[in-house]
């Protein structure tokens, strides 16, 4: 395969990348570099065309939306938390997936008046609490939620859900879905009208490894 444009592919390690590099190796891309022990944060790939840039997840769709990467592959988590302005989703990937869930202690009053919710999800919390007419108080956090309720800071949390193993050694339990969360394609709108050819290129090779 070959790539009529220069293009860049926003990604951030760990999982998600792990998980996206069989997708990409499908469409013919593979980085020259291991991101896991290289300190580059631009990897040049087999395509003097296609750049991997290697970000924070959380930042992945800030560097589409504002062009400085094509494409970018980013949690649904974080893509509802962005917002999705300036940007194309036209694809699931279907890997990195778990579910955002409302947790807390067994027994955890969800009715009553003015809950406090510990989250780094807030706008998913604010927007699942305000569907069910409830006020809440929303506590940001950035990390070890599952402590927040067993400390009194909040009444509930609003965190992904994978296997549930840190909830339950924690002694808390999974209390109302919110949504299930998987990984997505996305495109930044001026590069979907710019590099079309390639970006579309780049789109149904992925879609196919998917699909297989």
């Amino acid at each position: 395969m070959t790539f009529d444009t220069p293009i860049t592919i926003a990604l951030s390690k760990g999982r998600i990348f792990k998980q996206t590099l069989p997708l990409l190796a499908h469409a013919g891309i593979e980085p020259l570099d291991d991101p896991e022990t290289s300190r580059k944060l631009i990897l040049d790939t087999n395509h003097p065309q296609v750049k991997l840039v290697i970000i924070r997840a959380s930042d992945v769709p800030t560097y589409v939306q504002w062009g400085a990467a094509d494409i970018g592959v980013a949690g649904k988590d974080v893509l509802l938390e962005h917002g999705g302005d300036g940007l194309y989703e036209p694809l699931d990937l279907k890997i990195a997936c778990c579910a955002l869930w409302v947790a807390g202690q067994p027994g955890a009053d969800l009715k009553r008046r003015r809950l406090r919710i510990a989250t780094k999800y807030v706008r998913s919390a604010q927007q699942h609490f305000a569907a069910k007419g409830q006020q809440v108080e929303i506590i940001k956090l950035y990390g070890s939620m599952e402590l927040a309720p067993i400390v009194g800071l909040s009444d509930l949390i609003v965190d992904l859900v994978e296997s549930g193993n840190t909830l339950k050694a924690n002694g808390l339990v999974k209390l109302e879905h919110i949504c299930d969360i998987s990984s997505r394609l996305v495109v930044n709108k001026a590069s979907w009208k710019m590099k079309h050819g390639t970006v579309i290129q780049v789109l149904e090779a992925l879609r196919e490894a998917v699909e297989n």
